[in-house]
């Protein structure tokens, strides 16, 4: 008997020993009608009733094969995953290659283990191809969600049988932390900026200078990037006025518990990408320079996602 590893790194091959096939009620009924068949024929001598049965019974044999075939000699594989925020659906893509000369219908797919009704996922995998499969899981907690095993089965082509296996895919989502309901102030803090980053003022134009990460699209220039021949990125600088820093620091927030500070940080970090504001960002040990864009935000929901979680 198979028994479901913890995790299967790679490729997995749905060889003859890994795949169970059971009647299903159809096809226990089926069997009682050719077992009272047989009978009949026999208390009445009657050769059709005979050959009736011997027809219906070879065809529950070939039934048994094609089922058995439709689902064993698959590859399996675990696609890339996609981090989501807690409460969302986390999408896991799995991909069924088939190698054989004939195509495979009706595979249903479905997580078990989990708590609470999956609705399966059904699929066709055509000859010498493959398919990919999304299946989808209710989040609540941030951090790593390892990929729940799964369950395939079929039941084709005339639904007597079913076959079945099972396959812990070595997949996980990154769970980041649901960011607070409304829009908090961000924490603001005007005056001189260290090593020159922050919000530059903007009372007197001073010229152009080169492109630098964490530079807000608000202050690119456009109109000189336009008439550039080589479309080199360059952002307008500014001098004099107020300069203002975001400082996004978790040990700063008062008055919450920890799930909720991190939820507020989220919501920081979410809103000053949006403003293109460039941030700093400090959560215990992990000090972030102040910059803004998609690596940049990337980091600072992945450290809010495993703060005092094992990575």
């Amino acid at each position: 008997m198979f028994k479901l590893r913890e995790a299967e790194e790679g490729e997995v091959f749905l060889k003859q020993r890994r795949v169970f096939i059971v009647p299903t009620r159809a096809g226990l009924m089926f069997g009682v009608m050719l077992i009272v068949l047989f009978l009949c024929s026999i208390n009445y001598s009657l050769s059709l009733g005979f050959a009736l049965t011997f027809l219906l019974a070879g065809c529950a044999v070939i039934d048994m094969h094609l089922t058995f075939r439709n689902l064993a000699h698959l590859y399996l594989s675990p696609g890339r995953t996609q981090a989501v925020f807690a409460g969302e659906i986390a999408q896991f893509s799995l991909h069924l290659r088939n190698q054989r000369k004939h195509g495979r219908y009706a595979l249903h797919l479905t997580f078990i283990d989990t708590g609470t009704p999956a609705q399966p996922q059904l699929a066709d995998v055509p000859a010498d191809g493959s398919v990919t499969v999304s299946l989808g899981i209710s989040t609540t907690q941030r951090g790593w969600l390892p990929a729940p095993p799964i369950r395939l089965h079929t039941t084709f082509p005339l639904g007597l049988l079913r076959a079945w296996s099972y396959w812990q895919p070595a997949a996980q989502v990154l769970i980041y932390p649901a960011p607070e309901a409304g829009e908090p102030a961000l924490p603001l803090h005007t005056g001189g900026t260290e090593m020159g980053h922050g919000l530059a003022g903007q009372d007197d134009f001073a010229g152009i200078r080169a492109y630098q990460a964490g530079d807000s699209i608000r202050h690119m220039a456009w109109r000189q990037i336009a008439r550039s021949a080589s479309g080199a990125l360059v952002t307008k600088q500014f001098e004099g006025g107020a300069s203002a820093r975001l400082v996004l620091d978790y040990s700063r927030i008062k008055n919450l518990d920890t799930e909720q500070k991190l939820a507020r940080m989220t919501r920081w970090v979410l809103m000053a990408e949006a403003q293109g504001l460039p941030y700093a960002f400090t959560l215990g040990t992990t000090h972030l320079p102040f910059a803004s864009g998609p690596a940049h935000l990337s980091a600072c929901l992945q450290a809010l996602a495993l703060y005092e979680r094992a990575a």
